[in-house]
């Protein structure tokens, strides 16, 4: 699972909520923008199988595809990003912000330039294609909104939509659309937590049922029951196992970056793995997955 597609890698170090990151950008080794057509192309060129994309609904109930919940940081824009039209926000140069050296230099300023795109345009653009919906917001209604607009558009709410984000717009969404996947940043962390009390005595936590439990790398060793019992446990619970980068003591865990951890991924892991450089890890991860089959 490709989180927010090919995009700038940025120094997470002592990072905050609020923390701008394109003004962190390392030195670039792509060309891509996140949450934008070329990057989601990108990332399942890359072998991604589900894509993470950020969403906001607008002032006019369109929705955009963009992280940030202001626009200042990214963007030649000001304010907050879901007090602005649809038109005005995809008039805004989203690589406008970026530095990798304090503001001496700005390379992808102007290349940015109308490419936020709509959350119909994803969509549509990749009808056969998965995505995790991350809603920025702990917006009840903006559950209902999305489902308002998803039918508007003609888009399936099948399989392929997932959502995640708080847990009131979540459980929400689990309301009106019972049959679809989804999950709450605090239910991941309940259970996650929940386990690691009761593992050693080969339950599974309530809160853990149906629902989604993470497994940062470097910690993997440490989780009851790792890895086969644990994954056999999660099965027959119907948990989705989520398995994450080294977690970090201040910033929590991000995606994986070095191919070189996919060594820790169990043969036969059906979970997602959390992936914050899909041009990397993806084709690595193919080569392993063909090496398996007796290929190349």
């Amino acid at each position: 699972m490709a989180h927010r597609g090919v995009h700038q890698l940025y120094d997470r170090s002592g990072i905050g909520k609020d923390t701008c990151t394109a003004s962190r950008m390392l030195p670039p080794k792509n060309a891509y923008l996140e949450n934008t057509i070329p990057s989601i192309e990108a990332s399942f060129r890359a072998g991604a199988d589900i894509l993470e994309i950020d969403i906001h609904p607008t002032s006019d109930n369109a929705f955009v595809v963009f992280h940030d919940w202001t626009l200042e940081c990214r963007t030649n824009g000001t304010g907050v990003t879901r007090d602005h039209s649809l038109a005005y926000l995809q008039s805004l140069d989203v690589g406008y912000g970026y530095t990798a050296d304090g503001g001496k230099t700005f390379p992808f300023r102007g290349a940015g330039k109308g490419m936020m795109p709509s959350l119909a345009e994803v969509l549509q653009a990749f009808p056969d294609k998965r995505f995790l919906l991350n809603f920025k917001s702990r917006w009840v209604r903006e559950a209902d909104l999305l489902l308002a607009y998803l039918k508007q558009h003609d888009i399936a709410i099948d399989e392929r939509i997932m959502v995640y984000g708080d847990a009131r717009p979540v459980a929400r969404w689990k309301t009106i659309n019972p049959a679809g996947f989804a999950f709450s940043k605090a239910d991941l962390k309940t259970c996650t937590l929940d386990y690691a009390k009761i593992g050693w005595s080969t339950s599974v936590p309530d809160s853990c049922n149906g629902g989604a439990i993470g497994v940062p790398m470097n910690l993997r060793y440490a989780v009851w029951g790792w890895p086969n019992r644990f994954l056999e446990r999660m099965r027959k619970s119907n948990t989705t196992v989520i398995l994450l980068g080294d977690v970090e003591s201040d910033n929590g865990a991000p995606g994986i970056t070095d191919p070189g951890d996919l060594k820790g991924v169990p043969q036969g892991f059906g979970g997602l793995i959390w992936v914050d450089a899909i041009e990397s890890v993806g084709p690595a991860w193919e080569k392993r997955a063909g090496t398996a089959k007796g290929g190349a």
